[in-house]
């Protein structure tokens, strides 16, 4: 969209448009208005998202990974592990499943950061599971699934609000029969790159067959 809109603006501003054959103009038009079509669908799909809760007790609830620092979790995964132990708190029965493997740039993997903070908080080792092999979003819903039963068990996924309606398909496509949403909040200043980022993710997934 954005070569396809630069491209516009070059031959307008040159006055080259109308000297082009009209069927390239033609396509070119259909082109464009058929890309912002399927953007502004597919963000309107994430935005439908931004405000899962769920109150009902759940068996499990899966906190997707993010960025581990030395001092911690970043900012956005801090979002998450917040929501994830504000809805522990209330409902003491459920166990955590903390998602995400190591990256190269991280001191440990995401899940070890993950259980080290609720711990911090006070929520109980013996409810905390980890998995510690993902490295995107499908392998967190993939592998944490061989945790639970996912036929039979009800399970919240905790995402940042952008992430979640993608977060929600794959788990569907993954077999979780009984999945609720439990949205975190984002960093206002990063939710227009996050959102742009986000629509080339559902994209991907919708394209490989990983969404239902």
């Amino acid at each position: 969209m954005g070569l396809l809109l630069t491209a516009f603006g070059f031959l307008y501003k040159k006055g080259l448009f109308t000297a082009v054959p009209s069927w390239f103009r033609i396509t070119f038009l259909i082109m464009l208005t058929v890309g912002a079509g399927i953007f502004v669908a597919v963000e309107g799909c994430i935005v439908s998202s931004f405000s899962a809760v769920c109150q009902e007790e759940l068996d499990y609830v899966i906190v997707l990974g993010a960025q581990a620092k030395e001092s911690g979790p970043s900012k956005t995964l801090k979002m998450r592990l917040d929501t994830a132990y504000d809805y522990l708190v209330e409902h003491e029965r459920t166990c955590v499943i903390v998602s995400g493997g190591q990256g190269p740039d991280e001191p440990m993997s995401e899940a070890e950061c993950m259980r080290r903070y609720l711990e911090e908080r006070g929520i109980e080792a013996s409810r905390i599971l980890m998995e510690d092999r993902s490295r995107n979003t499908v392998q967190n819903i993939e592998y944490s699934g061989r945790l639970f039963r996912p036929e039979s068990d009800k399970v919240g996924i905790i995402s940042n609000n952008f992430h979640m309606f993608r977060a929600l398909g794959l788990a569907r496509h993954a077999g979780y029969k009984h999945v609720r949403g439990i949205s975190a909040p984002s960093e206002r200043i990063m939710l227009p790159n996050n959102m742009l980022r986000e629509f080339f993710g559902v994209i991907k997934d919708f394209v490989f067959g990983n969404l239902a």
